[in-house]
């Protein structure tokens, strides 16, 4: 009788722990300025003491627990029914409560950032409304750049890497809108199930319960510095893809290391020859033809890597369910928000030459 009544103070307890950070969640979601009051203050020091702990270590413990979670919601209703003829109602409870805690830790840990103001705003860059004109001088000084930057990848150095890009991103400063890095050696994690990953297309992905970011094993050469400092910029708790390519593609073309310029100059190639396709045939042949032939030939290589990969059912499931999870999280344009990194970039090169600065 004294254990029972034990038990059940305890799960009253600690459903009135979830009920209030529940509230707090939705109220910091809710409350104007509660976003960035998360981003600045709470934040940093939640992904400080996660990383901390993840970064110990090697493997991906956001897969491992991603698994394990998926099998607990799964498999518990069958094991306490059939074994220990719980009661439905009983089992239903917790999952919802198990489901609860998961969405508290989620936004707790990372997923607030969602509700920060955006790049604009946090940097007081104004928006270019730019017209077809602008794309096309962009684009053509886009790619005499990415030209010029073209080197030979066979391999990565991966520390040299991690070093560079984490350089980059504390040389940014705060007036660039993005925390600098919590540590100087932050490690990265390669997906445990990369297969999987490659077969729906995903690349790179944060790990938000543990404060990970993850990169797929089957990149390139040529892919993986870029990626890695998109998937840093998410650590920095960055939430929109176009923001992530953005951050990304400055660390990399900023700096010296030629193998990582030229991988951040590659990065945004496809969103830039969408963004011309969209516009008019002419003005994307215009560009196109002025990209030199080992950068086609590259292109060329990518796309035979990943389609070879890539299984077009579980790739077009992977993308509704993920636009889903996008615009529910407040990203209007869901998936097409990668492209985004066209505007921010034509909007921070303006406002670089409105301010009498240059850029990379």
């Amino acid at each position: 009788m004294y254990l029972c009544a034990r038990r059940l103070y305890k799960t009253k307890m600690r459903r009135k722990i979830l009920l209030i950070l529940f509230v707090l969640v939705v109220s910091l979601q809710l409350l104007p300025g509660g976003g960035d009051l998360y981003a600045q203050y709470v934040y940093p020091v939640v992904a400080k003491i996660l990383s901390a702990f993840s970064s110990k270590v090697a493997y991906s413990i956001s897969g491992i627990f991603y698994i394990v979670g998926v099998l607990v919601l799964l498999l518990y209703p069958i094991f306490a029914i059939v074994k220990h003829k719980q009661r439905k109602r009983e089992v239903l409870w917790m999952e919802l409560e198990l489901v609860a805690w998961l969405y508290v830790w989620f936004y707790a840990a990372w997923g607030l950032n969602y509700c920060q103001s955006d790049f604009y705003q946090r940097t007081s860059t104004p928006r270019a409304n730019y017209d077809v004109a602008a794309l096309v001088r962009f684009a053509d000084d886009y790619v005499t750049k990415l030209n010029e930057s073209y080197v030979e990848i066979k391999k990565v150095d991966e520390a040299m890497v991690r070093q560079e890009v984490v350089r980059q991103y504390a040389e940014m400063g705060k007036g660039m809108g993005i925390h600098a890095p919590f540590s100087e050696q932050p490690r990265e994690k390669t997906m445990l199930l990369t297969p999987l990953a490659s077969m729906v297309g995903v690349t790179g992905t944060m790990g938000p319960f543990f404060g990970e970011f993850i990169v797929n094993g089957d990149l390139l050469p040529c892919e993986y510095a870029a990626t890695y400092a998109h998937e840093f910029s998410h650590l920095l708790g960055i939430t929109s893809e176009g923001e992530a390519n953005f951050y990304g593609y400055l660390a990399c073309t900023s700096s010296d290391v030629p193998e990582i310029r030229f991988s951040g100059y590659l990065s945004i190639l496809h969103h830039v020859l969408q963004a011309l396709r969209d516009v008019g045939r002419e003005e994307y042949n215009l560009i196109h033809a002025k990209i030199r032939p080992e950068i086609h030939l590259l292109e060329l290589e990518r796309r035979v890597h990943w389609v070879g990969l890539y299984n077009e059912t579980l790739g077009e499931m992977q993308e509704k369910v993920f636009d889903f999870y996008l615009r529910s999280n407040r990203i209007e344009e869901g998936r097409k928000s990668y492209s985004s990194v066209i505007g921010l970039l034509i909007s921070y090169e303006d406002n670089l030459e409105l301010t009498g600065v240059s850029g990379s």
